[in-house]
């Protein structure tokens, strides 16, 4: 079974919904759907104004439930089978400088002098170096227990896409900020199963949600002022351009990564080359013209 996070799987829900619409609209059933319904359907998203990333993503959730649908017999050929996904740009990865992780990471350090709730600050400090130090997606840090880190180690164990388990490394900074943490967290946890083993919690004491570190880290960006777009997945990119940018074999980082094909790491040595392209073009005094 696909290990899908919550997020993709409300995405994958609200682009059926939207085909369903397209369909009911002309009253045409799901298994008497054929090529030309197929090709008006990506008409209609394109109309919308709709990226062609995004078009793709809806045609590849189409056609993979139409497999699900002949692979279970339950009738209609798949009209998306010959449909090819539209050509699109190649879109770098987005990613902080060393510097802007380094402020980011220390916003909530200024919660000592403003007295705000130690176990938030220290549970937010934690999060935020978690997430560059091990380059974990946002889903495999929320699902992990305390059980399955190897502080001695300094090691984690996650399962990452395809319920595939890797090994993530913990630096200094994130150890000595979970070593911390975990203090805090054996006193705040609720008697409940889950969340008396759940690695992070919310400030109820519950596990912490995919939701709930989106908002923990939009309230440190209002105040960083980075002058980016930030997501949780930004750590991700960061930890990655920053090993290949210090020298890290490419295989190294994708196993790191957990990516089951290496052309989906060499993304970051384009990040390397771009950002070399952009000192180069500010700093050589022959660049230009």
């Amino acid at each position: 079974m696909r290990n899908l996070s919550p997020h993709t799987l409300a995405s994958y829900g609200k682009d059926m919904d939207k085909y369903a619409g397209f369909l009911s609209a002309r009253g045409i059933r799901e298994e008497d759907a054929r090529l030309a319904d197929a090709r008006a359907f990506v008409s209609s998203l394109a109309a919308e104004g709709l990226s062609p990333r995004s078009v793709n993503r809806i045609i590849s959730g189409v056609r993979g439930y139409y497999r699900f649908r002949e692979r279970f017999g339950l009738g209609g050929v798949n009209p998306f089978a010959d449909i090819k996904s539209l050509r699109t740009e190649k879109r770098l990865p987005s990613f902080l400088f060393e510097d802007e992780m380094s402020k980011l990471l220390d916003m909530p350090l200024q919660g000592e002098r403003d007295g705000s709730d130690g176990f938030r600050r220290l549970r937010d400090r934690t999060v935020l170096e978690f997430l560059y130090s091990t380059g974990c997606r946002i889903g495999e840090m929320v699902a992990l227990d305390v059980t399955d880190l190897n502080l001695k180690d300094r090691t984690a164990t996650v399962m990452g896409k395809g319920s595939k388990e890797r090994i993530v490394f913990i630096g200094g900074a994130a150890l000595s900020a979970l070593r911390e943490y975990l203090t805090y967290r054996k006193l705040r946890a609720l008697q409940d199963a889950d969340s008396q083993k759940a690695l992070f919690l919310n400030a109820r004491g519950a596990r912490l949600t995919d939701r709930g570190v989106r908002f923990i880290l939009s309230s440190y960006l209002q105040s960083a002022r980075l002058g980016k777009r930030v997501t949780p997945h930004t750590f991700r990119h960061s930890f990655a351009t920053h090993l290949i940018d210090r020298g890290a074999d490419i295989r190294a980082v994708q196993e790191l990564l957990g990516h089951s094909s290496l052309s989906t790491t060499q993304v970051y040595t384009h990040v390397g080359l771009e950002r070399l392209k952009k000192v180069y073009g500010r700093s050589h005094p022959h660049a230009r013209g």
